[in-house]
């Protein structure tokens, strides 16, 4: 293990875009639906729609808690339409999967999205069985990363020290509060926060550790330091 390094004791990873590379445009598709749930829920031309659903992102965190605070739209229905998506641009990671099989500690993952999606999303991976636990937008009580309450809340649930953890996600400005309460953080840079998904707004880089452009690469490097 790379030495600096060595002290870490729990992985902590973002599902989409970070387990599986960007250029899968999977994400592209949940962006699409949010676009359209919103233009059918407020009756919008898909454009304006857009614009409405990037605002909600940016002031609120997700698209969901913008639609909950403005709207009161039921999360289960919205998680329901937004996910209700084809994962054929996926395959199997064996190289990935190894990597993490290897990793010393404890594993899990840590994302917006909810359980049932992010199981689907693994099995298709090859990852399935590989980690802990997911924490997922409902053990959050519904308050998404970047909130602080969210990093909280898994370090609780998960009796998680925070200064004994690292953290991978491809939006910077999702390890803002990671950085904050002394997890190593790893912004996996894969071009997911270019041309205005959901997917990024970016963040300060002085609150980033790392910089990687391929997790498995890196993960292998560290393992054979």
């Amino acid at each position: 293990m790379l030495p600096a390094l060595a002290h870490i004791d729990a992985w902590i990873f973002d599902l989409d875009n970070t387990l599986y590379p960007a250029s899968a445009n999977l994400f592209q598709h949940i962006d699409r639906r949010m676009t359209a749930f919103v233009g059918d829920l407020l009756g919008l031309e898909p454009a304006e729609a857009f614009r409405v659903q990037k605002d909600y992102f940016h002031a609120h965190g997700t698209t969901l808690a913008g639609l909950m605070a403005e709207h009161d739209v039921d999360p289960a229905a919205f998680l329901d339409y937004v996910h209700d998506i084809e994962m054929d641009v996926l395959e199997a990671d064996a190289p990935l999967a190894a990597a993490i099989a290897r990793l010393p500690g404890r594993k899990l993952v840590f994302t917006n999205g909810d359980k049932p999606y992010a199981l689907k999303v693994l099995d298709r991976l090859g990852l399935g069985g590989q980690f802990e636990a997911v924490h997922d937008i409902h053990a959050m009580g519904l308050i998404p990363k970047p909130q602080p309450s969210a990093y909280a809340g898994l370090c609780a649930a998960f009796d998680i020290d925070p200064t004994r953890a690292i953290f991978f996600e491809d939006m910077a400005r999702n390890l803002i509060p990671a950085k904050a309460i002394g997890m190593t953080t790893v912004w996996v840079d894969n071009g997911s926060e270019q041309g205005g998904s959901e997917q990024g707004s970016g963040a300060p880089r002085e609150h980033i550790d790392y910089t990687v452009h391929a997790l498995t690469p890196w993960l292998t490097s560290i393992l054979e330091e």
